[in-house]
């Protein structure tokens, strides 16, 4: 008499090929999850590298019209950083009040300033001031003459932030001008390297943060 087949043989030889199948699917499933992750991220990279390659044609830009001119000392560019560095005599001395010198400097700034507001809608311009660490010895209260009222290297630093943005904004749309924004740091953070009292740490920074990609 022949066997019959066991039909749970045959059950258990279906289950494993429908497991098979299910691992086969997640497993290019889990590959293709990556692969576009790995995609995604090269994109934003892309995109990323794009946008920092025109602001440090922007800031050529700013170079190429200072090179030359009584204003090309006042300003230092770093592209890796994406900033302007106004030096200290972009200022009167101990005052607010933009120094008649720089206004050319002022000038070439806000036009690529409002570039690349215009061109990324979702990009930041931050002004920050920056003094050396001798104190205020004695308050300044005639506005008039100083711009501004201050006590102290953080309210002088902020003050002198504002000014440079009231040039640069120039006649910005109040909703674009509002994506500039000023701070003052006082004597808190010196250049690395440079003594705290130098000259060179009287300053003012002008930075693009470009809007992040997701």
């Amino acid at each position: 008499m022949k066997d019959k087949p066991n039909e749970w043989v045959s059950i258990s030889d279906l289950m494993s090929g429908v497991m098979a199948v299910v691992m086969l699917l997640l497993v290019m499933s889990v590959l293709q999850k990556t692969w576009s992750d790995i995609k995604h991220k090269q994109e934003m990279e892309q995109g990323a590298n794009a946008q920092r390659a025109k602001v440090g044609e922007m800031l050529g830009n700013i170079k190429a019209s200072l090179n030359g001119t009584a204003n090309e000392g006042l300003v230092a560019l770093d592209v890796n950083s994406q900033k302007i560095t106004l030096r200290d005599g972009v200022f009167n001395r101990g005052s607010a009040c933009i120094a008649p010198q720089a206004n050319q400097a002022f000038a070439t700034i806000e036009t690529q300033v409002v570039q690349f507001l215009n061109e990324f809608t979702t990009g930041q311009v931050f002004i920050e001031g920056y003094t050396d660490n001798l104190p205020v010895t004695r308050p300044v209260t005639n506005f008039e003459s100083f711009c501004t009222v201050y006590d102290d290297n953080f309210t002088l630093s902020a003050a002198r932030a504002r000014e440079a943005r009231k040039f640069i904004v120039g006649d910005l749309t109040p909703a674009v001008a509002r994506r500039v924004i000023v701070a003052g740091y006082g004597d808190s953070q010196p250049i690395p390297g440079v003594p705290p009292e130098d000259a060179r740490q009287r300053r003012i920074e002008v930075r693009f943060v470009l809007p992040e990609k997701s």
